[in-house]
């Protein structure tokens, strides 16, 4: 079931743009980190969830490359962006082979089920 995202044609015109530039160079940047590494976790500083699914990825030697976008206090608009493009509410994000598994939890069950490494094996 395809999620539900606004219709452009739902868009006044006149917004049109300021809906595509927003943050922009910072959703590129997530993009472009997902595109060439196997492993990204995007995530926010002071935020123990994004700790703990770094420590899962160093725990079995899983390289990864961290995006942290600023913490509680600051860059919420940055982090809002990403949220917004790929429709995941919550940090941290993790990406493997360009696509979103999901968060800290979600990378737990695919370390612990043997996923993670076949995704990465098969170079899916």
């Amino acid at each position: 079931m395809p999620r539900s995202v606004l219709e452009e044609a739902r868009i006044h015109p006149a917004i049109r743009q300021k809906v595509t530039d927003n943050h922009r160079t910072t959703v590129r940047e997530v993009i472009n980190a997902a595109e060439q590494n196997p492993v990204v976790v995007v995530g926010m500083g002071q935020n123990p969830v994004c700790k703990r699914a770094r420590r899962q990825l160093e725990a079995a030697s899983v390289p990864f490359v961290y995006l942290e976008y600023g913490n509680y206090l600051k860059e919420w608009r940055r982090r809002n962006s990403i949220k917004m493009w790929c429709g995941w509410p919550t940090f941290p994000m993790v990406f493997v082979r360009g696509t979103l598994v999901g968060g800290a939890s979600d990378l737990r069950v695919l370390l612990e089920s043997g996923e993670l490494q076949e995704l990465l094996a098969n170079g899916k």
